[in-house]
């Protein structure tokens, strides 16, 4: 059961979440620029990656509270109005998928079938993140997920389409801030520890306990320092700055 003061959160503005817009922006940035460092610069294709980059990310912010949906129980008008407002959320954040697939599907039709796979990868792991039956995040596997689907894929999808061929150095070269990303998540859930584990709500955190999910936070900030300097060591890191 939802605390009914926890239900403001269910509000469009709140659901959409437009401070955690920069993730996406960054991930699909790293990919851009390791493209545009291969000799890769195609602006229609750039501006289109990072509209897809943001409509994703609103995406899965608006389909997030969609499992809350039997925890609000009652007949009182804050929460009749909460499960009409995710009803509604679910509803948007469905169309920036379509959206975001359509200038997908046009990507795909200038660059190749590797960035089909991984597009469609992106895509289930998108919606499987908090849609039932799998619903990654009630499994404890938020976090894993946020670092493969909003760093590796969508760095490595950004690189493909922006019109450079695979490389599996962009992969490496990911994952510094595939921890960032991880670490953006894993800070939220630290910081809702106490709600989730009220709600029911399974995250890595509740699952594992605060003392290991922070013991895991100070791991990927160690982690990210770590590969830079082997990145760097073994020439693969060539441009530092886009990495602040």
């Amino acid at each position: 059961m939802v605390n009914p003061q926890s239900l403001e959160k269910y509000r469009f503005t709140k659901a959409l979440r437009p401070f955690s817009f920069p993730v996406a922006i960054i991930a699909c940035l790293v990919g851009i620029v390791a493209a545009y460092a291969d000799g890769v610069w195609q602006p229609i294709s750039v501006a289109l990656i990072l509209v897809a980059g943001v409509l994703l990310q609103a995406g899965v912010n608006l389909i997030n509270d969609h499992t809350d949906l039997p925890l609000i129980v009652g007949s009182g008008s804050q929460q009749i109005a909460a499960r009409k407002q995710i009803s509604i959320n679910f509803k948007v954040g469905m169309l920036c998928f379509i959206l975001a697939a359509i200038i997908g599907l046009y990507l795909i039709i200038q660059t190749g079938t590797p960035l089909l796979a991984i597009s469609v990868l992106g895509l289930l792991g998108a919606l499987g993140y908090t849609v039932a039956p799998i619903n990654y995040k009630n499994r404890g596997l938020g976090v894993v997920m946020v670092f493969w689907l909003m760093g590796v894929l969508m760095i490595t999808g950004s690189y493909l389409a922006a019109g450079a061929s695979f490389d599996p150095k962009i992969i490496w070269l990911s994952i510094p801030v595939s921890c960032l990303v991880a670490l953006l998540l894993l800070s939220n859930e630290l910081r809702d520890y106490e709600r989730d584990k009220q709600d029911g709500l399974k995250t890595l955190t509740v699952r594992m306990g605060y003392r290991f999910s922070s013991n895991l936070y100070l791991g990927l900030v160690i982690a990210t320092l770590i590969f830079c300097f082997i990145l760097k060591a073994i020439g693969y890191l060539n441009y530092v700055w886009p990495l602040w």
